[in-house]
């Protein structure tokens, strides 16, 4: 769908469009036959009518029904159509990270291969960026699923945004927009695509939601199910405590450490008084294990402490690993 002249975003300009476009749209596609050609029919139309150089990058995850060689039609007739094929799936994270790495435009745009996302959303989504935001979050108001998928969804959406301070109704929409500056330094493994908003935040970069359409599937079936929401609170967690104790993990490990020799020296003061002043035999009580329990925890956790930081010393002098594998490629070139 054509934008009007006042809602049409302004995109950085390249120098030479067919070397590096101004927008990438990065699709992930994983055993989506049915609605692979179609959508990127679809999405190559919506792009063309915003009037900036741009690029697909189509990320085919390993797909077993065909879908890559469809995606290959079509990068065979248009060489905007890029196409990245895993050698087996690696997941939506994976896929994303490989369209970060292996896109070139300044700004960047994801979007689910299954067809439920609107491709008419990208225009408003860079419109909004456009206003001094690094980061536009789709947000489903009306969602296309059933309650089953809703109710969990919501309460992942409200603890992620209780536990980050970033407050975003829908984490799990893969429809955003970006500049690429603010996802410098970010590196994504396991299922964690969904925070990238987050760690952008913890960086400095400005970030928004907008609502925008979702669609009902049409043809396939949907590759998350409830037990996925217990995964996502547990990936936060992991994330929190990524942000606190990645660079300086002695602090948390070492503060710990220290808590527990510091009840360690209470229990002792505890247990001496009680045998000094009220006669009480150590051997009746528990209090002389549980000082050694103590003293055992705190040491081994400031030793843990010092381990780790040896090991992100490690981690940043080593080059970084990334968390897919490519079997072909097409349109990239030599």
């Amino acid at each position: 769908m054509a934008q009007s002249a006042d809602l049409r975003p302004s995109l950085p300009a390249a120098s030479d469009s067919a070397q590096r476009p101004a927008l990438s749209a990065i699709v992930p596609f994983f055993n989506e036959a049915g609605a692979a050609e179609p959508f990127a029919r679809e999405l190559i139309a919506a792009l063309e009518a915003l009037g900036q150089p741009f690029e697909i990058v189509a990320v085919n995850d390993g797909s077993t029904d065909g879908t890559g060689a469809l995606l290959d039609t079509i990068a065979a007739s248009d060489s905007r159509f890029r196409v990245v094929h895993f050698r087996r799936n690696f997941g939506q994270t994976a896929a994303l990270m490989a369209g970060f790495d292996m896109s070139r435009g300044e700004v960047l745009v994801t979007l689910d291969g299954d067809g439920q996302n609107d491709p008419a959303d990208i225009g408003p989504l860079l419109a909004k960026l456009n206003e001094g935001f690094d980061v536009v979050s789709g947000w489903r108001r009306e969602r296309r699923d059933g309650l089953l998928r809703r109710l969990p969804s919501r309460i992942a959406n409200a603890l992620i945004s209780a536990m980050s301070g970033v407050h975003l109704r829908d984490y799990g929409c893969t429809l955003k927009a970006y500049r690429r500056s603010a996802l410098d330094g970010v590196r994504l493994y396991g299922e964690l695509h969904r925070f990238i908003p987050i760690f952008a935040t913890w960086q400095g970069a400005r970030v928004t939601e907008l609502p925008t359409h979702h669609r009902p599937r049409r043809t396939g079936r949907s590759k998350y199910g409830l037990g996925r929401t217990s995964r996502v609170v547990l990936d936060m967690v992991l994330v929190t405590f990524l942000e606190r104790a990645v660079t300086r993990p002695l602090h948390v490990f070492g503060g710990f450490g220290l808590l527990a020799l510091l009840a360690a020296f209470g229990v002792g003061i505890w247990a001496l008084w009680i045998k000094i002043f009220n006669d009480v035999s150590l051997i009746s009580t528990p209090l002389p294990l549980l000082v050694t329990l103590l003293m055992g925890l705190g040491v081994s956790s400031v030793f843990t402490g010092l381990l780790a930081e040896m090991m992100m010393r490690t981690y940043y002098e080593s080059q970084d690993k990334r968390p897919y594998s490519v079997s072909g490629t097409r349109n990239f070139g030599s």
